[in-house]
């Protein structure tokens, strides 16, 4: 499996490589992939409100939050075909704009199945961006340079976790519909995006299309990756949904010190991802994703037994720490273990991955947390992540890039 993809790699680098991309370019994918796992977390602040305005229940505006995941579970395998077949310049190009469009729409939408259908839009426009600026940013790099700029990615989506929040909250101050221009940047993005992003013409790689479920077949390791990146998304919204309430039980009731939590987190993991490459330079794949997933037992173990608000806070920032090493680790894993000319499919079944976990967050855990407590819940998860440690511990992970082919008289 890696010899093959070794070979392919050889004869059909990545479009984009090094020294191809420029800073500007460079600079508009991280903006851009900001977007992708932040299309929920804008309309929080007001969905109170909105539930208000129509006069609907708990239940049905939660899908004003959640509705574009399905969407893009469902289209990213789709997405992904599109740019192995086309390049990445026009799906993420054009993903963006409509990611801009259809969020923006909510500026003047004045009745909820409109909302939900331009949410559901959304989910579409939001599935290129995920799949799209993914290829481009592991295209743009190598090596040590790969990893610096996945580290860039992480830090650049965990730092977007509080400020487009927060600024969503401002302008929910102003009404609910004056939060939905944030969504707009994507367009400006999209048509840069046109515009610096040279024009990608695949040459004919004389392979047969590969389907998903091919990939999967021939590269197994991508159903571990993948299992792993829905984790990631799993356990990231364990906290968003029920880290308030775990406060509460400890007498924390003010809404600030929810914030303060998701701060502390995106503090860690942005430090950590600003420095992911110097650590990938000392520590291979194996060393970084035990060290993720121990992180992560920690935090878990920490919101199941203290009662004491320091321990609480702690197990924000390592899970910041795990966060900002897991993610880039297995984004580099999961978009290069297939050959370049598939990376697009790969990729997006980490989209699927990463949106189907945060769907099932509530699901799996919010039953079990009613019927016993949140602190059982907690504790469940730090179980899980232990099995995952112990699987790591007994496995052996390779990186699946080719080594660099040493230069003659050097």
């Amino acid at each position: 499996m890696t010899t093959e993809a070794s070979e392919e790699n050889a004869i059909d680098p990545p479009t984009g490589a090094e020294p191809g991309v420029s800073g500007g370019l460079l600079l508009v994918l991280l903006l851009a992939s900001t977007l992708g796992m932040m299309a929920g977390a804008i309309v929080m602040p007001v969905l109170e409100l909105i539930r208000n305005e129509f006069g609907i229940s708990v239940t049905a505006v939660g899908f004003v939050a959640t509705a574009h995941c399905a969407l893009i579970a469902v289209t990213s395998p789709l997405v992904g075909r599109a740019i192995d077949r086309w390049g990445v310049r026009i799906p993420l190009g054009a993903g963006l704009v409509l990611y801009g469009a259809a969020g923006g729409a909510g500026l003047v939408t004045s009745s909820f199945p409109a909302l939900i259908l331009t949410r559901m839009l959304l989910g579409v426009g939001a599935a290129a961006v995920f799949s799209g600026t993914t290829v481009a940013l592991l295209a743009a790099g190598s090596g040590a340079r790969q990893d610096r700029i996945m580290g860039w990615r992480t830090a650049a989506v965990t730092a977007s976790g509080v400020i487009w929040p927060m600024l969503a909250g401002l302008l929910g101050g102003i009404s609910w519909h004056a939060t939905f221009a944030i969504y707009l940047v994507g367009i400006p993005l999209g048509v840069a995006t046109l515009l610096l992003m040279p024009n990608e013409r695949k040459p004919p790689s004389g392979h047969t299309p590969v389907f998903v479920f091919d990939l999967l077949r021939r590269y197994p390791t991508l159903l571990a990756w993948n299992a792993l990146m829905a984790c990631i998304g799993l356990m990231m919204f364990s906290l968003v949904v029920f880290v308030p309430q775990r406060l509460a039980q400890i007498g924390i009731h003010e809404p600030v010190f929810s914030s303060l939590f998701m701060a502390l987190l995106s503090l860690a993991s942005s430090l950590i991802g600003l420095g992911y490459g110097r650590i990938r330079a000392r520590a291979g794949f194996d060393t970084v994703l035990r060290t993720g997933v121990a992180c992560w037992v920690g935090t878990f173990l920490l919101l199941g037994v203290s009662s004491h608000p320091v321990p609480i806070f702690a197990a924000a920032a390592l899970f910041g720490i795990g966060y900002g090493l897991l993610l880039p680790a297995v984004t580099v894993l999961i978009g290069e273990t297939p050959p370049a000319s598939q990376r697009g499919q790969a990729t997006s079944l980490s989209g699927t991955a990463a949106f189907v976990g945060q769907f099932f967050s509530s699901l799996i855990f919010g039953p079990l947390m009613g019927a016993t407590s949140i602190t059982a819940g907690y504790l469940l998860a730090a179980g899980i992540m232990t099995a995952i440690m112990i699987i790591l511990l007994r496995s052996r992970i390779r990186d699946p890039r080719p080594k660099p082919v040493a230069v003659a008289g050097r």
